[in-house]
């Protein structure tokens, strides 16, 4: 029998699951839900699902339920999703996972298994999902503890079938680590592209934009919608991180204001040893 999984968010991540899945194995039967009507019709037509769901109520029959919604919308699925099979697993790919395990209702939480791919592009909806977009990537696993054996056992092999590894960490370690690999990231990335914009007109911008710049500013494309909701949720975190990117910058402008380029130079030579364990 096909394996039914219901995707619950038709955009880059809900859709690039099932176009990852299919590609590794043809027992497996999709239906959508997504309250974008456009993303519903486009996942249709491009073969993410097989069927949308016209409620909550018919996704929660099916063996695996993937939630790729914002972490609010998350929150709020959890506490619809009532009188589960035994057996079904909800795995959601939320980008901050604390607040998401914290609220799961007690009697669920056994089916849960809160995860974050790390990985993603700037682009979203339905058009913008890739068969490979999990492929060699990591997917970390939080509070694994608190989630049933079985629905353990279907969430690693679901996400090993797809070619990802398996990391382990409590929620709240995981969101205090993703506020300066991702999030912190992406704020640096919004502001430098502010700054420039506000500085540069767009012909000298298309000019002399090198691949330096393109590189950092490349996810300043992402979904504003998406992003408010991670920095909301994870906000304490983030914040921290952010100071910790001033005091570093504060320390550069200094360096160039007193012309100390030898501190300037062991400073930048600490910086490369990043990319000696990435």
């Amino acid at each position: 029998m096909a394996t039914h999984i219901g995707i619950i968010g038709l955009g880059l991540m809900g859709g690039s699951l099932s176009l990852a899945l299919k590609k590794q194995s043809e027992t497996y039967r999709f239906t959508g839900l997504d309250h974008n009507e456009e993303h519903c019709r486009k996942a249709l037509s491009l073969g993410l699902v097989d069927e949308i769901a016209g409620s909550l109520e018919e996704i929660k029959e099916c063996d695996i339920i993937i939630l790729t919604i914002p972490v609010d919308g998350i929150i709020a699925v959890a506490n619809q999703l009532k009188n589960l099979d035994d057996t079904c697993t909800v795995i959601d790919l939320g980008s901050t996972k604390a607040k998401i395990s914290e609220s799961i209702p007690e009697k669920l939480r056994k089916h849960f298994v809160t995860a974050h791919p790390m990985t993603g592009t700037e682009k979203f909806g339905p058009t913008a999902a890739i068969d490979d977009l999990y492929e060699g990537k990591v997917v970390v696993l939080c509070d694994m503890g608190k989630s049933g054996e079985h629905q353990q056992a279907v969430a690693k092999k679901l996400f090993t079938d797809i070619g990802m590894k398996l990391v382990y960490m409590g929620a709240k370690e995981h969101d205090r680590h993703a506020a300066f690999i991702s999030h912190m990231p992406h704020a640096l990335s919004y502001a430098l592209a502010n700054a420039v914009m506000k500085q540069e007109d767009p012909e000298s911008i298309v000019a002399l934009a090198g691949g330096g710049f393109r590189d950092m500013s490349r996810i300043a494309k992402s979904s504003p919608k998406m992003w408010e909701d991670i920095f909301r949720q994870n906000k304490t975190n983030l914040i921290e991180a952010i100071e910790a990117f001033e005091t570093e910058l504060k320390a550069c402008r200094h360096m160039v204001e007193n012309e100390e380029w030898t501190s300037l130079n062991r400073w930048m030579g600490e910086a490369n040893t990043l990319h000696d364990i990435l």
